[in-house]
């Protein structure tokens, strides 16, 4: 963050930071996809990496344009969340691209059974994988890529560049008040829980500790809107009051989605973690699943002003 603040490479914004957000996605998704081998799924890693590395970068193609002295242009119809739906489809394309270079006929038995109504063994597993390698890849992929584009925020990407530093603040403002809610909810539920949340997903969270995740989260949000922000960047239009409580419920209540979310998959997959990558946290899925789902509210709301800009 350092490097990106002080000497982003070529003059283009978030270039530092794109390995290290490859390798919390990438991550991710080794996760997610031993969680799914884990229960027996059939899915190709290797593929689902490849893929989910097309769709985080892709946004990040604009970036390139100063490293060879031009500048993007600022009437291109892709803008930078084109780019995304352009990885989206190469990633889709590129699993399924994948099955049919591998892909064998079944045998006659299976197809005659197929066709008397009646339910085959998985046969090649051709439809599994492909469904848990697009899975895999776009539900990391897409929210990775969404960080990018808050990176680029307020237009550093089309060629704004003089106030690219407020697009750093964003990043670190949404990472800051989606992970604090964690650590506020799992401390408050530890001190104050007593009503459980969902019990039959994840019976380790509480009603308590979800307000209190809430409560953290809008402090932290009122500490980066009105002291991050300004310090890192030039602010033109101060943040209204109700600013940083929108963002800070908002990215609380998406990040209890989506860890959630995980818990679900771990539960049904039979996997208290998702890894072993971090000691004492788990696997890296388990520290980016609030982010995953709090990217894209996260997104919006900066984009429709709730920081100022």
């Amino acid at each position: 963050m350092w490097l990106d603040y002080r000497y982003p490479l070529g003059g283009s914004a978030g270039l530092w930071l794109l390995p290290l957000l490859l390798f919390f996605a990438l991550g991710t998704v080794y996760d997610a996809s031993t969680l799914m081998l884990g229960s027996g799924m059939s899915v190709h890693r290797r593929t689902t990496l490849a893929a989910t590395t097309v769709v985080v970068l892709a946004p990040a193609i604009p970036l390139l344009w100063p490293l060879w002295g031009a500048r993007y242009p600022l009437d291109c119809p892709l803008g930078t969340l084109g780019w995304i739906v352009c990885g989206v489809l190469l990633a889709m394309f590129l699993v399924i691209g994948r099955e049919m270079m591998v892909y064998r006929l079944p045998s006659a038995g299976l197809l005659n059974a197929s066709r008397d109504g009646e339910n085959p063994a998985r046969g090649s597993g051709t439809l599994e994988r492909t469904v848990c390698g697009v899975f895999g890849s776009l539900y990391v992929g897409v929210p990775m890529s969404l960080l990018v584009v808050i990176r680029g925020l307020p237009g550093a990407v089309e060629g704004e560049t003089n106030n690219a530093s407020w697009g750093l603040a964003a990043l670190i403002t949404t990472i800051a008040v989606t992970k604090s809610a964690d650590a506020g909810a799992y401390f408050t539920g530890r001190a104050l829980g007593r009503r459980k949340l969902v019990p039959r997903i994840s019976p380790g969270k509480t009603v308590e500790g979800l307000v209190g995740g809430i409560s953290t989260a809008m402090i932290v949000s009122f500490g980066c809107f009105f002291g991050l922000i300004p310090a890192i960047a030039e602010v033109s239009q101060v943040p209204p009051l109700w600013g940083p409580l929108v963002f800070g419920a908002t990215c609380a209540l998406a990040g209890v989605w989506g860890d959630l979310a995980e818990s679900l998959i771990k539960r049904d997959a039979g996997f208290k973690d998702s890894g072993a990558w971090l000691p004492g946290l788990g696997g890296m899925w388990d520290v980016t699943d609030s982010l995953l789902a709090a990217a894209g509210p996260a997104w919006v709301a900066l984009a429709v002003g709730v920081a100022g800009s």
